[in-house]
């Protein structure tokens, strides 16, 4: 198997959890232009934090296993 490959393999996964992670902090920030009586700042700075990294995780995750699932090993 070429190195190169692999690194091409991983920098997609890499580029996945990236894009999927900026994804998820966006949401949870729109959350609070969307629905300002449920995410609000009454909570404090860093609870909407927590909800924004709790989104970023998770959709991170989602990107991941969505580019695992199109290319599960680097190409031969």
């Amino acid at each position: 198997m070429d190195l190169r490959k692999v690194e091409v393999w991983l920098r997609g996964m890499v580029a996945a959890v990236i894009s999927g992670a900026a994804g998820g902090v966006l949401n949870g920030l729109a959350a609070m232009g969307i629905r300002p009586d449920v995410f609000n700042m009454n909570a404090g700075f860093a609870a909407e934090m927590k909800m924004a990294a709790a989104g970023a995780v998770i959709t991170a995750i989602v990107g991941l296993a969505g580019y695992l699932q199109k290319s599960p090993l680097p190409q031969d």
